[in-house]
């Protein structure tokens, strides 16, 4: 059981780590709240859970924040904006914390992504690199970090964990969804930049015990900490894998700077990506040793078994 933590709130529930943390609190006992935008698409999915309770909720109300707040010791906050609304990350993380406050919730953690650290400096990312974002996006992760680790302070303990992209079930927005699915449909993929550069990719599935276990550990709160994928793997690589698995012969296009700006005249997706190219031309690959020095081996899914399995998930929907 989750040392000292009766009741865990999901903020962002309706996303791919939710998905993935629900069942494991239920499977450990934990009653959790799911909260999200849309009732019926939160109770479809976590209502014959145990110990599941729904709360449809908008975090940029602070009146709504709050009463999602009430009663819990715990908030892990996985909420997704579009490209296009990264402005809203540290808005939506103000107001959560002004609720976990309000509501005496003890403790916070903060799931995200690459985008503070900016152009990495090491082959290998750690917690202790330096976190200088270029882009636009990365100064709001950044920003919403430092909301986090500076309300870390009188009864609220908090922290912050950086996971990579990922894949697996409920992630038909991300790059491997798309790809994914590019797949299953016999259609091209789109990679942004260079396909044989290295990227790292994680299994959604691996991140759920792992973030249960931080959030029930005490000594690790007031920390940021990395969960990183099984291991590097080129993107031309993960998408040959993606196709062959779905029975297809591998079809994609890797498309630049000038290319991007071009399409996104007519997709504005495409054209939020410029600025994160970096990303494919000298990519982020995180060091997790200090979180398996904690916490001790990390079940990282291999990628042709992850692979096989969002499959089979994709085919049942």
């Amino acid at each position: 059981m989750m040392s000292g933590i009766q009741k865990v709130a999901i903020f962002g529930a309706s996303g791919a780590i939710g998905h993935a943390l629900a069942p494991e609190l239920a499977r450990r006992g934990i009653p959790f709240r799911a909260v999200g935008r849309r009732r019926q698409a939160l109770a479809d999915a976590f209502g014959d859970l145990a110990g599941a309770e729904i709360v449809d909720a908008d975090l940029s109300d602070p009146q709504q924040a709050g009463r999602a707040a009430q009663g819990v010791d715990a908030i892990v906050y996985a909420v997704g904006v579009p490209y296009t609304d990264f402005d809203q990350h540290p808005v939506l993380m103000r107001t959560t914390i002004e609720a976990a406050a309000a509501a005496d919730v003890r403790r916070l953690l903060l799931v995200t992504g690459i985008y503070s650290y900016g152009v990495p400096r090491t082959s290998r990312v750690a917690e202790t690199h330096p976190r200088e974002p270029e882009s636009h996006k990365g100064k709001c992760r950044k920003q919403q970090e430092d909301l986090v680790m500076a309300a870390h302070r009188g009864a609220l303990r908090t922290m912050v964990v950086r996971l990579p992209d990922f894949y697996g079930p409920h992630t038909g927005r991300s790059l491997a969804g798309r790809i994914f699915r590019s797949a299953l449909d016999g259609k091209t993929a789109t990679w942004p930049g260079p396909a044989g550069t290295p990227h790292e990719f994680i299994f959604v599935p691996d991140t759920a015990p792992v973030l249960a276990e931080l959030a029930g550990r005490a000594d690790c709160y007031g920390e940021a900490w990395n969960i990183g994928g099984a291991e590097a793997i080129a993107g031309i690589d993960f998408m040959t894998r993606v196709y062959r698995a779905a029975g297809r012969d591998p079809h994609y296009r890797s498309v630049g700077r000038t290319m991007l700006r071009i399409e996104g005249a007519v997709n504005p997706m495409l054209k939020e990506l410029v600025e994160l190219l970096y990303l494919q031309e000298t990519p982020v690959i995180l060091d997790d040793r200090k979180l398996a020095a904690t916490l001790g081996v990390l079940k990282k899914t291999s990628y042709d078994d992850g692979i096989r399995r969002t499959l089979e998930w994709m085919r049942a929907q």
